[in-house]
């Protein structure tokens, strides 16, 4: 059986064979760990210099299009690793949540990366502030990177997910990664790790791999560096409270399991197409990965007069799920990951059963599909009743991190918000109405202690990606029992990783520090027409003051008649009197269509296409007889690597453009998104 190797400095390390890590499914060995001790101060000054360097050489857009080629490299080698994933006793659906949902999520952040991050290494998070009245001193927020190490202490439920959901955005936050899976799985982490080694995409340093322990790794950490957990509340509090993080202020995010609930709401009943989705839902929470996800469904709560419905239902459910080796044909349910996670997993059932009784389970011992499975770590689903939920304890503190739940009846909307509440925080909860004036009831009070709610109806449960499925685009995380942390949420998670800094200074600095033109800095005026100029020679700050145009009674009437747009306020001289303009005023969009006309180049040149409009705001009204006037000054450059169709390059330009009238007042603000083509 092959040794398993750690990845630091660049070299992959470890010959000699040290703990055996054995097949859910079989008992079989499927590797070791390495007995070679890890010099950990060398790992983190590797990634500290050496990392941190490459990183940095690279801005937040090129970053991003690696991330792209990464998730297409790994996508192309997928059946490497659903090949090895079968031993953690995953079923091909289970394999698909996390190796196709791992580069699913690099996919997604390299897209978000390409769309909401600037060229270079700065991310300007306005908007600017006017802190002076003539607006010669302004302040804002830079984003940039902390220039340290990011840690990530991985649970086993998802070697492969776990990971990149935390590499995607620290990558981007030009941050290298030191990754340490759980030890039970981590031959599947340190599979997907050579993947990516392989792919040759990544600068020396970015990513490094510890298997086994990670002995005094906290210790050679500094004030720059970062460190995210995902395990258990206990585990993440011992390290939360570790002396180094402590004492240097180090940033720690913890995503711990917690006691999520499904509640179904008082207006649903047996005849309604909502109960057998709650019931559906339940079922496939509760033996997805076996139940072994920190959002599974933990708790039921459902109306008491329902509740033996509701146990009949699910436990019809249950009893179809075939539990074995997922290679044998029709399982549904494959093994926990390991014998000592069954061992945990039966000790928590039985400490349950304290407070709860068993409806479905405890009939027998398992008897799963397959050949050799009697050495795997196979249990069968257990569905428990609490017929107590308002008192403490119980299911309410104990997790059994299988295929197991319990059913909580409930009388009323405020008994149910009590007993979801005693889970002291949890990282998402599933409430089942048909009734939306229920959900505005519910749903503000669950949001305080539940990091993500969803909704579920008839119309949802048709695309709803599930309970348990965290999507990159959305927050995971919750607070109290649940780790007080946060992860994914778009952009936010690129966020977490980098440094946000407030600036003060002059509108011609602030300028220059975040690479955006600022109202009132300095500006590059000269003969060529900025639409003219290719986006290679286009500089931030390049700048056109329009000629003039006076607004009469035509424009006013002819736009009305065009756009259709016939207004009190752009017709009605009586009603227009009466308000708080004191008479007719033009339209608004009469505003923005006669400034384009203004500033647009007509001729042929380097500017394709507008195809967005930002920030969009009417000052001051503009009255017959005003004239208005437009600058367009280059606001920001985004090279996202765009090509046209007939493979031509091109890139982003973001124009600020300002309206001001006869006295030099605002009339209008916004932004345009061009494209505009590159010389080569």
């Amino acid at each position: 059986m092959p040794v398993l190797q750690s990845y630091i400095a660049g070299q992959w390390f470890g010959n000699t064979e040290a703990k055996a890590l054995l097949s859910a499914i079989n008992g079989t060995t499927v590797a070791h760990t390495h007995a070679e001790n890890i010099n950990f101060a060398e790992a983190v000054e590797y990634a500290r210099n050496t990392g941190v360097k490459n990183m940095l050489a690279l801005d937040f857009q090129q970053r991003a299009a690696i991330l792209k080629e990464l998730a297409t490299y790994i996508q192309e080698h997928k059946h490497e690793l659903y090949a090895i994933s079968h031993h953690t006793g995953c079923t091909k659906a289970d394999s698909w949540i996390d190796i196709d949902g791992g580069f699913g999520t690099l996919f997604t952040y390299a897209s978000t990366g390409r769309k909401e991050l600037p060229s270079g290494n700065v991310a300007h998070e306005g908007p600017v502030t006017q802190l002076g009245k003539d607006n010669h001193f302004n302040g804002t927020h830079i984003l940039v990177p902390r220039r340290g190490v990011s840690v990530h202490i991985n649970a086993f439920n998802f070697p492969i997910w776990g990971m990149l959901e935390k590499f995607a955005p620290a990558f981007l936050a030009g941050m290298p990664c030191i990754f340490k899976p759980a030890t039970a799985t981590s031959y599947l982490a340190e599979a997907a790790v050579r993947v990516i080694n392989d792919s040759g995409l990544l600068p020396k340093g970015a990513l490094q791999l510890i298997i086994g322990g990670a002995g005094d790794l906290l210790d050679h950490l500094e004030e720059q560096d970062f460190v995210t957990f995902t395990g258990s509340a206990s585990t993440a509090l011992k390290l939360k409270s570790h002396p180094n993080i402590m004492a240097k202020s180090i940033p720690f995010n913890a995503e711990a399991d917690s006691l999520n609930s499904a509640i179904m709401a008082p207006d649903i009943s047996p005849e309604d197409e909502e109960f057998e989705i709650f019931a559906k839902e339940v079922v496939k929470e509760m033996t997805a990965k076996a139940g072994q996800k920190c959002t599974a469904i933990r708790r039921v709560l459902v109306p008491a007069e329902h509740m033996d419905a509701l146990a009949d239902s699910i436990k019809g459910r249950l009893a179809k799920i075939v539990v074995g080796d997922p290679h044998e044909e029709g399982v549904r349910m494959g093994a926990l990951s390991s014998r000592d996670q069954l061992r945990d997993v039966n000790h928590a059932i039985e400490q349950l059963l304290e407070t709860s009784e068993c409806v479905f389970g405890r009939d027998g011992s398992v008897k799963p599909v397959g050949q050799g499975v009697e050495n795997g770590a196979f249990i069968t689903p257990h569905l428990l009743i609490s017929r107590n939920p308002l008192n403490d304890g119980g299911a309410h503190d104990i997790e059994a991190f299988g295929p197991v739940a319990t059913l909580m009846p409930y009388s009323g909307i405020d008994e149910a918000l009590a007993i979801a509440a005693k889970g002291k925080g949890s990282l998402v909860t599933t409430l089942t109405t048909k009734d939306p004036a229920i959900a505005a009831e519910m749903i503000p009070v669950l949001a305080a202690q539940h990091g993500r709610l969803q909704i579920l109806d008839a119309q949802a449960s048709k695309e709803s990606t599930g309970h348990g499925s965290p999507l990159p685009m959305l927050k995971h995380g919750g607070p109290g029992r649940a780790g007080g942390g946060e992860e994914l949420g778009g952009i936010r998670a690129v966020h977490h990783y980098l440094q946000r800094t407030a600036i003060q200074g002059s509108p011609t600095m602030v300028a220059a520090v975040t690479g955006e033109y600022v109202r009132g800095a300095k500006v590059i005026e000269n003969d060529v027409h900025p639409f003219r100029r290719h986006f290679d020679d286009l500089q931030v700050g390049e700048s056109l003051l329009t000629h003039r145009r006076t607004v009469t009674e035509a424009d006013i009437v002819n736009f009305g008649c065009l756009s259709g747009d016939h207004f009190y306020m752009h017709f009605d001289d009586i009603a227009a009197k009466e308000t708080q303009f004191g008479q007719r005023i033009a339209h608004g969009y009469f505003v923005l269509s006669a400034a384009a006309g203004l500033f647009v180049y007509p001729g042929e040149g380097p500017v394709l296409a507008n195809y967005g409009l930002d920030t969009l705001r009417f000052i001051t009204p503009v009255l017959v007889g005003d004239t208005i006037r437009a600058r367009l000054t280059c606001k920001r450059k985004i090279d996202q690597g765009r090509t046209s169709p007939d493979g031509h390059p091109q890139g982003v330009v973001m124009w600020d453009v300002a309206v001001t009238n006869q006295n030099d007042e605002l009339v209008a603000s916004y932004d345009i998104l061009t494209l505009v083509a590159k010389r080569q």
